[in-house]
């Protein structure tokens, strides 16, 4: 649906218009690409030679921990469930100390490039190849759909028009990505990601100022005073457990999302890996978990005032249409519009890019184990599952389009994703709390079999457990019984 508004409403600009908005956007991150690839090795790929400013990797990582669906879903969902949101919000805070103070010394103490090389260490390789599996699938799946989201907008606003087929657009789109990542890697994304984060923070400003004018509020204050006074600015939920939006149930469902989904995930924390010593990369977490609360305010803030706006004109659009009906609205000026498909694109690249990136550094690393070959050989092969990976990522994406043409369907396959997660949290989690050693071979089964189970249970939660639906606790739920399961499987 969302896709179809983009088509309506953004024909007011016409297909040349965009594809030179689109192709400037693409020349400067490859004018980016040019200055910081120069050194074409594979340290400054997957490390960025341990040299990255702090205060850049922290900027950067507030584009690539949005995506393209929380840039117009967080919105959208203020006229239902008020700024909710920010319960999970707090969760991810305190889930960026953990991070900071658990997980980040234990990866720098042992040096590590991927993350999952943790395991190998701790259990043997069964371990360290299931770990690195389970993030190559969920990065995997969750980089292909964002793409496509993006592609298909490219396709109804601009190629339809030209004549060509929706492959043509994800080969090209997937090429752009590889053009401007091939040589510089992670110290590449670390300026790129700064970049588009700023692309997508001036898009929401630009669009907040748009309706202050348009609401009658003049500054800053009027602003806040709005949004405070409003009742869609609830933020607490403490009276029903079975409540979605229940403090306790979101609080701890952000803080375990942020541990497992940044903390062990070599995607975010390639990022982080590349800051000159711990104790950068802890002030770039915690300075990153602070703007990133202060952040998602502005994107709730802006999706009250998109509310009230649509309310005071009559616009019947909701949810995840109310951000993109709004912005591509011709009264809203085509500078405006601009500012929104820039800001969108940028949610997608910023996040894809450097899943790209890492998905080329786990295989490389994780699964043919590189730093065993032949050092004349290394950067040839690197460079080859460059390729191969973005190659898997078209022929994904054009998967998406032949068997869902229901975006929403999709949707719920990126949500299974996450599925995969959970043995990750267990695998981490028994390794860091106990001492105990596991019959290594049966590793893999226990992180098959836990999400299989957490399904069937987050299916007949309400038959379970009295009407208690559970919702993105799942994830706590999962890695729990991966946990239990390795108990069954530790050497004695």
């Amino acid at each position: 649906m969302v896709i179809c508004i983009l088509a309506v409403y953004f024909s007011h600009m016409s297909p040349t218009q965009i594809i030179l908005l689109i192709a400037a956007y693409f020349i400067v991150l490859i004018l980016i690409s040019y200055f910081t690839g120069q050194e074409d090795s594979n340290d400054a790929f997957f490390k960025a030679n341990k040299s990255a400013p702090w205060y850049l990797v922290a900027f950067g990582m507030i584009g690539a921990s949005l995506s393209g669906v929380t840039f117009i879903s967080v919105p959208g969902a203020v006229e239902t469930k008020q700024f909710g949101y920010l319960q999970v919000v707090f969760g991810y805070f305190f889930g960026y100390l953990v991070i900071a103070y658990v997980l980040l010394p234990l990866y720098y103490r042992l040096n590590l490039t991927s993350i999952y090389t943790y395991l190998r260490d701790r259990f043997g390789n069964t371990s360290y190849k299931t770990g690195s599996v389970a993030f190559l699938i969920s990065r995997t799946v969750g980089a292909a759909f964002r793409l496509f989201l993006v592609a298909k907008v490219l396709q109804l606003l601009v190629f339809d028009n030209l004549g060509m087929p929706f492959p043509i657009t994800v080969i090209i789109t997937i090429a752009l990505i590889w053009l401007y990542t091939f040589k510089g890697g992670i110290k590449t994304i670390i300026f790129t990601d700064t970049l588009q984060t700023l692309f997508m923070l001036v898009s929401v400003v630009v669009t907040i100022s748009f309706l202050a004018t348009a609401l009658d509020l003049n500054g800053i204050s009027e602003i806040y005073t709005n949004v405070k006074d409003s009742a869609m600015s609830k933020v607490f939920f403490m009276d029903d457990s079975n409540d979605a939006q229940f403090f306790i149930k979101s609080f701890l469902a952000g803080m375990f999302i942020t541990i497992t989904m940044t903390g062990l995930d070599q995607d975010m924390m390639q990022k982080n890996l590349t800051c000159r010593n711990l104790k950068d990369a802890q002030k770039n977490m915690v300075v990153f978990s602070i703007v990133l609360v202060f952040v998602n305010i502005l994107f709730l803030a802006l999706g009250l005032m998109l509310t009230q706006y649509a309310q005071q004109n009559g616009i019947t659009a909701t949810k995840d249409d109310l951000f993109p009906t709004i912005a591509m609205m011709p009264e809203i000026g085509i500078m405006t519009s601009a500012f929104f498909i820039l800001g969108l694109i940028a949610a997608a690249y910023s996040s894809a890019d450097s899943a790209l990136t890492s998905l080329t550094t786990s295989f490389c690393i994780d699964i043919i184990e590189l730093d065993k070959k032949p050092q004349d050989k290394q950067k040839g092969i690197r460079k080859r599952v460059h390729i191969m990976v973005s190659i898997v990522l078209v022929a994904v994406i054009i998967l998406f389009d032949a068997l869902f043409k229901d975006v929403s369907v999709i949707w719920e396959l990126f949500k299974a994703a996450g599925y995969t997660y959970g043995p990750l949290l267990g695998l981490f989690a028994f390794g860091i709390l106990t001492k105990a050693e596991l019959k290594d071979k049966y590793v893999w089964i226990i992180a098959l079999l836990a999400p299989i189970l957490s399904y069937f249970i987050n299916m007949y939660s309400a038959e379970l457990f009295n009407g208690y639906k559970i919702g993105f606790e799942i994830l706590i739920v999962n890695g729990l019984l991966t946990f239990l399961g390795l108990i069954l499987i530790r050497r004695k």
